[in-house]
């Protein structure tokens, strides 16, 4: 018997995901079918997990949940974790079809964002202009996996939601936010918005251009409700504070078993809604980013403010309340070292 058939046995007993992912991070054998509790679960691959109740729901919804796109973001992958651990051990009856991913396990192994490319960039078939990496093998691996998940033979009918779960580097003025990918000439859903103030997230930040992230993947492919959302600050494994985001997790669980989340009717006042005036590129090695490591996400600036210079070219801030989230100069060139927002309502 082969370690991976040892592991695998002791994950059917203990429900341990994580365990099992982190042992076997970059294949698995192929792997039979199990049963839980009123539904069939499949391996697809190492960190990705497929349930399929016996019986669709009257109104059938398919629900990705992605953790660990970026390996050093542990609160989301222990919120999988969990919500895999209760299945496994019949706690919890999925009763729509669910997708758990744990995106970058190598990286998760080494404690690291990524380990050569940032996973995030590289969705939207970003990764074919990618140099031969880990990253790029996972980016084209996923897509292919939600693909298969979004396009079978009951997602016809279904309604698709798409939750990429993170955490950020540095800390943020609103400790919870999330990215609502651009939705080119679709209407922002007030609806998710509602769900997503259940969460506890109430500060959004509305996408305004086409990217390589993997909600908008999802989101621009599939037609999948998708964000990207920020649960707080990056910490290693078992130093999260889980009643942090318990009211998020509670929430999935209520959704993959086809139960209600209790809402608010949308209103502009519980939010902290922010559109996006455009990227700041590290186009040279000359690039300098004026914020200190420790100024936390959304903080704003005065207008003229200096924020960033690269060779000749600078930026300063032009708008009442613009601010920055992201910023990091430690980029490839070519890439974004922040975002610039600005205050906005629906």
């Amino acid at each position: 018997m082969n370690d991976f058939s040892v592991t695998f046995k002791q994950f059917l007993v203990d429900g341990n995901f994580l365990a099992l992912t982190r042992q076997f991070e970059k294949k698995i054998p192929e792997t039979d079918a199990f049963r839980v509790k009123g539904a069939t679960a499949k391996l697809l691959d190492t960190g990705v997990l497929l349930i399929e109740p016996d019986t669709l729901a009257a109104e059938p919804k398919e629900y990705l949940i992605s953790s660990g796109i970026h390996g050093n973001e542990t609160a989301p992958i222990e919120i999988v974790n969990q919500l895999v651990s209760e299945i496994v051990l019949g706690e919890t009856q999925v009763k729509q079809r669910t997708l758990f991913i744990i995106g970058n396990p190598v990286s998760m192994n080494i404690s690291k964002r990524f380990e050569v490319e940032n996973l995030n960039r590289l969705f939207c078939g970003k990764y074919k202009d990618t140099p031969d990496c880990y990253e790029k093998e996972r980016a084209e691996t996923l897509e292919l996996y939600v693909t298969d998940f979004f396009t079978s033979e009951h997602s016809a009918t279904s309604t698709k939601y798409h939750y990429d779960l993170h955490t950020a580097i540095r800390s943020s003025k609103y400790e919870k936010f999330a990215i609502y990918p651009y939705q080119a000439n679709k209407p922002w859903d007030k609806n998710q918005l509602e769900f997503m103030h259940a969460c506890g997230v109430s500060t959004i930040l509305f996408g305004h251009a086409p990217s390589g992230t993997f909600s908008y993947f999802s989101s621009a492919t599939f037609q999948a409700h998708a964000f990207t959302v920020e649960l707080g600050k990056v910490k290693p494994f078992g130093e999260n504070d889980r009643a942090n985001f318990q009211a998020t997790e509670d929430n999935l669980r209520q959704l993959i078993q086809d139960k209600p989340v209790k809402v608010t009717p949308f209103d502009n006042k519980d939010f902290n809604l922010f559109a996006v005036l455009g990227d700041l590129t590290k186009h040279t090695d000359n690039f300098v980013l004026h914020i200190a490591n420790d100024v936390s996400n959304f903080t704003d600036f005065p207008v003229g403010t200096l924020l960033s210079e690269d060779d000749k070219q600078q930026y300063r801030t032009e708008q009442v309340g613009e601010s920055i989230v992201f910023p990091n100069a430690n980029v490839a060139n070519g890439q974004r070292a922040g975002l610039l927002v600005v205050p906005t309502e629906l």
